[in-house]
């Protein structure tokens, strides 16, 4: 699955019945409930990293990639948006682009 099929997937069950779907069920919780589940993946993401297990990083990056998704569709961005964004700064210093904010 590419992050393009998830993130489909993820606006596909938008509206869909929330007894159904853990998807549906964070999107119908809101933007605020989205990002408390993707900032709890994102720390146990760093745990892994600081442990050094591969698969467990693994596992816990999926993880934080999907709620990211949901994260962004919760605030109706799309991962097109976030691409468009990274092609802008493409060729830039990445100090060259944060000293620009």
């Amino acid at each position: 699955m590419t992050l393009d099929d998830l993130a489909a997937l993820i606006v596909s069950r938008k509206d869909a019945d929330a007894d159904s779907s853990w998807t549906a069920k964070l999107l119908s919780q809101g933007p605020e409930k989205c990002a408390e589940k993707f900032g709890e993946e994102a720390i146990e993401a760093i745990i892994e990293a600081v442990k050094g297990d591969k698969a467990r990083l693994t596992s816990e990056a999926a993880d934080v990639l999907y709620h990211l998704l949901v994260l962004l569709t919760a605030r109706d961005i799309t991962l097109d948006d976030v691409l468009k964004e990274l092609a802008k700064r493409q060729g830039i210093s990445g100090i060259a682009e944060k000293a620009s904010r």
